[in-house]
């Protein structure tokens, strides 16, 4: 940015202090600044990944740069040298697993674009489940995540849907993904965490049914209980949840 340029330093000065230091972070990562000094012992990258394995295992509320610094084996102040903060290595750690998720080939057709987009973010949340527990509404606004994000935009302009209907399309799909990963990955990390299985957990209810449970009041709910409804193992199948999406989608996308 030229001195000369009151314009862009102008722009350059919205938003807050902390949101630009994290704009920052995001787009222009600084290494430590060099000197005479012994060489650093880490690097941006290494900070980031430790981050993710803490996270990975212990869950996203166990983080903490004092962590950080222990599995790098190296002092707390150093990791400071990296991130300004916690908050920012949280960011910093999503853009960092944004950047395995992939995009899709953009020769495909928009809904194996879409399809392969949603098995990709699927995949992200089962690898990394400690992203349930981040408010995704607010995701930070690094380069692999908005390479993620134009990615599906660009899929369901193909198909039609342009402005206020491409981004409500687009977070009919987020919305969808995060509370089935939410109801299904968040229950196996929990059975991890605590060793009680769904099926333990409901076991242990189960004086429920022939105690309390009341036909005439939940006269559906016991019909599909009679019928074998709530057994059906593809009532939690991802595939079928991919597929009956993508058709409700493109029976919207027909009518444009």
């Amino acid at each position: 940015m030229s001195a000369t340029d009151p314009e862009a330093e102008a722009r350059a000065e919205v938003g807050t202090p902390e949101g630009r230091r994290v704009i920052e972070c995001l787009w222009n990562p600084h290494p430590p600044p060099a000197g005479r000094g012994p060489r650093p012992r880490t690097s941006l990258f290494a900070v980031l990944d430790a981050g993710v394995a803490i996270a990975d295992t212990e869950g996203l509320a166990a983080l903490s740069i004092r962590k950080v610094a222990g599995r790098l084996g190296i002092g707390a102040m150093s990791v400071y040298t990296y991130v300004p903060g916690r908050s920012e290595l949280i960011e910093l750690m999503i853009d960092r697993v944004y950047a395995d998720h992939g995009v899709p080939d953009p020769a495909l057709g928009w809904r194996e674009r879409t399809e392969a987009w949603m098995r990709a973010t699927w995949r992200i949340y089962s690898e990394h489940s400690w992203l349930l527990d981040y408010n995704m509404a607010r995701l930070p606004v690094g380069p692999h995540v908005l390479d993620v994000e134009e990615a599906l935009y660009a899929g369901l302009y193909a198909a039609g849907f342009t402005g206020a209907e491409n981004v409500a399309v687009a977070n009919l799909i987020r919305w969808q993904l995060l509370g089935a990963a939410r109801s299904m990955i968040s229950d196996a990390a929990e059975e991890r965490h605590t060793g009680v299985s769904a099926e333990a957990y409901w076991e242990s209810r189960s004086s429920f049914w022939s105690t309390y449970f009341d036909e005439t009041r939940f006269p559906t709910m016991a019909a599909i209980w009679s019928s074998g409804g709530f057994d059906d193992p593809a009532g939690y199948d991802v595939e079928r949840m991919i597929t009956w999406l993508l058709a409700g989608i493109e029976q919207l996308a027909d009518t444009r």
